[in-house]
């Protein structure tokens, strides 16, 4: 952690005092994020990792799960639970090659418990169930094909997300390589990444620095996207940092910034809560990394280390001020911010179907509800993007949306890349818009955080959600509707025109007003109902809204408008009102 005396003198009365958070002390301790894990990979007496290492794998990208749908059972036969890690890679702006998805294909089909490969809500696929034998061949499967998972959890700056289908325009393509470029700047430094998992040569931890990230690391968990007007599939209001690309004739001349957005908050505690980032203002595209860099090391010297609760970037903005936050960052850039450059959001989902790129190729994004790619009956979806990545002789793109768009296909394969597609249930013209407009996190049975089902609840609740529409003669239109098993966010509730937020087994709390740009937080409405319950109260308000829209007026708009729910502003005693 910095120390008042490294801080300007009027910064210092802003550090919190008081007894840091325990995970302060893991990372202090950690030896730069090497621990004992290596050690530990060797004690067979377990399935999961002990102590500090319990933590520290996550800056390796993994978090420690068990099935909790057999935990019981596995209890009664006087068992440990059946300990497994979860892997989220490191993907810029979701690229990937063919050939790296059918080694990651094969690495799930062989060494995972689930078999699927999971597109995420941060841009990145993910494996789920891997045993402790295999968790160094995974990391070393994955640096063989030019993939890795450094910083994808735990307190660092994490997958950076970029607006997909970056070859539609120069100004996209410019803006992903950008998003790459965030991405390294703001790694951790240190080689235990190496050292552990790739058997890396030793290096003495004296001689290592982390300039930016600094010896403790950031006080939680840190995102970034970079935005191409007018389209918000990254939700940057649910990131700490966020670039929204500013264009001349074309050509990206710099960025806007905006700071502080986040969706996680704790059930009943009042001190959390969701927020919308704040714009800082424009900037020239050649600062880009020294901003970034004093925008994390801002939150590194001023974020909350005493309650963890309280430790995001959201949290320092307000509790700092925000004109105090920005000119820190100024101080450290070396730059002053000039006004906001305008800028328009219009939607957030991902467009279906064929576009057409600058390259003279064609990109095709299908479908994938949930993200999950497994053969289901019917839909052997995993198999089908196998079948796609042995011909295909472009790249793969994965969206913040858990969709999947196949880049950069010439105009004589698209015949046969939309006959795989078709084939194995890829691409499916049945899917209703309300459908693509759903999303939820994984939740039960892997994640140790979930208090209901999110992922194994979507698809039934949808059905039921479509029968709604298509009851008010509504069934080609789609409300943004999302569910996540517990408060921490993961699904993006909090930016939804209908979000779930799962309470306990079984029962939600249901918040209504968000809009279709991502530009407004939905409010509490009412509290710990089941599904039942959730419906009887949406078919009213969808049937007050076909009947009284203005327009192509979405359903979040028209509950404001209408005052069914009450403007939702930022501050935390209007949000739990």
């Amino acid at each position: 952690m910095t120390s008042k005396n490294q801080l300007p003198e009027a910064l210092n009365a802003l550090v919190v005092d008081g007894k840091l958070a325990d995970n302060e002390r893991i990372k202090g301790q950690s030896n730069l994020l090497r621990g004992t894990i290596a050690e530990d990979l060797k004690d067979t007496l377990t399935g999961g990792f002990t102590n500090d290492n319990f933590q520290l794998i996550r800056f390796h990208g993994m978090y420690q799960q068990d099935d909790r749908d057999i935990r019981n059972e596995r209890v009664e036969q006087k068992l440990e639970p059946l300990h497994n890690v979860m892997l989220r890679a490191r993907m810029p702006g979701g690229v990937i090659t063919p050939t790296q998805w059918l080694a990651i294909d094969k690495f799930a089909d062989d060494h995972t418990m689930m078999g699927s490969i999971r597109l995420t809500t941060r841009q990145t696929f993910q494996f789920h169930g891997v045993l402790k034998r295999d968790i160094k061949m995974m990391h070393q499967t994955l640096n063989q094909i030019g993939i890795d998972s450094i910083a994808t959890a735990g307190d660092v700056n994490r997958n950076v997300l970029c607006t997909s289908n970056p070859e539609q325009s120069e100004l996209h393509s410019e803006a992903y390589e950008w998003a790459k470029k965030i991405s390294e700047h703001l790694l951790p430094r240190t080689k235990a990444y190496a050292e552990v998992w790739l058997d890396g040569e030793k290096v003495e931890t004296t001689e290592e620095d982390e300039p930016i990230l600094g010896k403790t690391y950031l006080p939680r968990k840190f995102k970034t996207t970079v935005v191409v007007p007018p389209h918000n599939d990254v939700d940057l209001h649910a990131n700490d940092m966020n670039f929204v690309a500013i264009s001349d004739n074309g050509k990206l001349v710099g960025f806007n910034l905006l700071v502080g957005g986040g969706l996680a908050m704790t059930h009943g505690d009042e001190s959390t809560y969701p927020r919308k980032a704040d714009e800082f203002g424009y900037f020239p595209i050649e600062h880009t990394l020294d901003v970034a860099a004093a925008v994390v090391t801002t939150q590194r010297d001023l974020g909350n280390r005493v309650n963890r609760k309280n430790a995001k970037t959201k949290y320092t903005l307000d509790r700092v001020g925000l004109d105090v936050f920005k000119q820190e960052v100024e101080r450290r850039a070396g730059i002053r911010f000039e006004a906001t450059r305008p800028y328009t959001l219009t939607d957030r989902g991902d467009g279906f179907g064929w576009t057409a790129g600058i390259d003279g190729k064609h990109n095709l994004t299908l479908f994938i509800e949930n993200g999950r790619l497994l053969d289901f009956p019917g839909k052997p979806l995993k198999t089908g993007m196998a079948e796609i990545a042995k011909v295909h002789q472009g790249e793969f793109r994965m969206t913040a949306n858990q969709n999947l768009v196949i880049a950069g296909v010439a105009a004589k394969d698209k015949a046969k890349i939309e006959q795989l597609a078709r084939q194995h249930g890829l691409l499916d013209d049945g899917v209703s818009n309300q459908r693509k407009s759903s999303m939820a996190c994984v939740s039960l049975p892997t994640c140790p955080l979930a208090m209901a089902e999110a992922e194994r609840f979507l698809p039934r609740f949808v059905t039921r959600l479509e029968g709604l529409l298509e009851k008010h003669n509504l069934a080609d239109d789609a409300i943004i509707f999302r569910v996540t098993g517990c408060p921490n966010g993961c699904g993006r509730a909090m930016l939804a025109e209908v979000g779930l937020v799962g309470k306990g087994p079984g029962k939600y709390n249901l918040h209504l007003g968000g809009n279709l740009e991502g530009t407004r937080i939905p409010k509490l409405y009412r509290e710990n109902l089941d599904e039942d319950a959730i419906l009887a109260e949406l078919d009213p308000l969808i049937g007050r809204w076909a009947q009284g829209r203005q327009g192509e007026e979405c359903f979040g708009d028209f509950l404001i408008r209408t005052q069914v729910v009450a403007q939702v502003k930022v501050s935390r005693t209007d949000f739990y009102a």
